[in-house]
């Protein structure tokens, strides 16, 4: 139905065009005005469900200038009995189409409003930029025989810029909803740079009003149908570290085209074309800055988020072997004592199985909260050993004071106000001092061997297996139940 709908649309276009003839084509203007305008739609409609809404927001705003510049023709041509001059309003508007497109195209995945600012600040100046520079042939089109072939020749860089960005961005894209969105700018990008080009080198003699003119309407009609389409774009296998490197390079668009367009409009509007140049290199510059600290942050959270348990918020296994490997290191250097810590929560699997695998989550959560706060010395550090397990590091202190903490421990669990009812723990207690005389591997080991004698003991206890230091300097072994 859309497709019919267009061809309509084009098919009314021409019915106007031969019944309604006049020297300003104002049924002509109606077509080509309206023709933005309902692609600008679709794409507001887009924008609306899909998760690439930024994108159809930036190229509906592109059409409702562009369409804008057409209106305002429309009026001067009325007004001027003649459809063969584009007013500088026109002319402004036509030029500020291009700044939401390249700003899009340039603009990265998932990047800070910030960012986005500075990228909206540089699209305009650019904006501007290409405005004066058009408008400095523009107004020398009546004495100058090369005014419109440099206008026309800047017109088809922007266009062919775009179209080209467009293509890579598509092509490149690894998100299913962007790479569509890319894909149908592309596509539109495309089919306006060759109408574009056929409009503007071989029927610049012609104004307003000829049947030329429905060859305007079919980029936007292609992009409203593109818009209001939810196939899938087809997908292209490419070398991921080229696709990176395209996303990469996007932000430097911007600035490049800043400076570009600053050096071509040095010699009359010397003041703007060294804001432009300021403006590129501060802009790209703390745009650097900011993406910088985002990917500090990110890559900080990712650390973090390595070394802690997603379910608990403690420390993980990995994070567990590194931290006792430092205390025992630590202990052994300057001689002092080092605690560990397993715990075990009693017949967990039991209560697993009979209030469920969220009830056994809350359980873990809870009991690893309660661990952090019962632990609360700056040295002691709370893990996820594995499963139902957990394990406490207690560095430098006595081991009187081990063996309170883990009694502690078994006491705020067990008085933990679960709604499925309370739970407890085993505890098995290693302890080294010094720690030169055994390894981190042998403290652990103690460990473990003191959680399954108190779980064979009955569980819900506290046993000790520990090396120590003896009178005469050798190590054995005291079991402590």
């Amino acid at each position: 139905m859309p497709v019919v709908l267009a061809l309509l649309y084009v098919l009314c276009h021409g019915l106007v065009l031969a019944m309604w003839p006049g020297p300003v084509g104002a049924g002509s203007f109606v077509f080509l005005t309206g023709a933005p305008l309902l692609a600008a739609a679709a794409c507001l409609w887009r924008a609306r469900r899909d998760g690439a809404a930024l994108g159809w927001r930036a190229t509906a705003l592109a059409l409702l200038l562009w369409g804008g510049g057409m209106a305002f023709n429309m009026v001067d041509a009325l007004g001027a009995g003649r459809a063969d001059v584009t007013p500088q309003v026109s002319l402004f508007l036509y030029v500020l189409y291009g700044v939401p497109l390249v700003f899009i195209l340039a603009r990265a995945r998932r990047e800070r409003l910030s960012i986005s600012l500075i990228d909206a600040a540089m699209a305009a100046l650019l904006g501007v930029l290409f405005f004066v520079h058009a408008q400095s042939f523009a107004a020398r089109i009546d004495v100058d025989d090369h005014a419109m072939a440099n206008m026309q020749r800047m017109f088809d860089i922007q266009n062919l810029c775009i179209a080209a960005f467009a293509v890579v961005r598509w092509l490149v894209g690894d998100v299913p909803e962007r790479r569509n969105f890319f894909r149908a700018l592309a596509m539109y990008a495309v089919v306006y740079l060759l109408v574009a080009y056929y409009i503007n080198h071989y029927t610049e003699e012609q104004s307003f009003g000829a049947y030329n003119d429905l060859l305007i309407d079919l980029p936007f009609l292609l992009l409203a149908l593109l818009a209001l389409s939810r196939a899938p774009a087809p997908s292209f296998v490419l070398h991921p570290r080229l696709a990176r490197t395209v996303q990469a390079a996007g932000p430097m668009i911007l600035p490049l085209l800043l400076l570009v367009v600053g050096t071509l409009v040095v010699d009359h509007a010397r003041p703007l074309a060294v804001t432009g140049f300021v403006v590129a290199t501060l802009g790209f510059g703390l745009r650097s800055i900011l993406l910088q600290v985002d990917l500090m942050e990110r890559q900080a959270s990712l650390d973090q988020l390595a070394r802690q348990d997603g379910l608990t918020g403690v420390a993980n296994r990995r994070e567990f072997d590194a931290l006792l490997l430092a205390e025992w290191n630590r202990a052994r250097r300057s001689g002092s004592e080092l605690g560990l810590l397993l715990l075990d929560i009693d017949h967990f699997k039991v209560f697993n199985d009979r209030h469920g695998h969220p009830a056994g989550d809350r359980c873990l959560q809870a009991v690893a909260a309660v661990l952090k706060v019962s632990a609360g010395r700056a040295g002691d550090s709370v893990a996820r050993y594995g499963g139902e397990e957990f394990a406490v590091i207690v560095p430098g202190s006595p081991l009187s004071g081990v063996l309170a903490l883990a009694e502690r421990l078994r006491e705020a669990v067990e008085a933990l106000p679960l709604p499925e009812g309370s739970v407890s723990i085993s505890v098995g207690v290693g302890y080294l001092h010094p720690p030169a005389l055994a390894s981190a591997d042998q403290l652990l080991a103690d460990a473990d061997a003191g959680l399954y004698a108190a779980k064979r003991a009955g569980r819900n206890q506290v046993i000790l297996h520990a090396h120590v230091l003896d009178d005469e300097g050798s190590a054995h072994g005291t079991m402590d139940c």
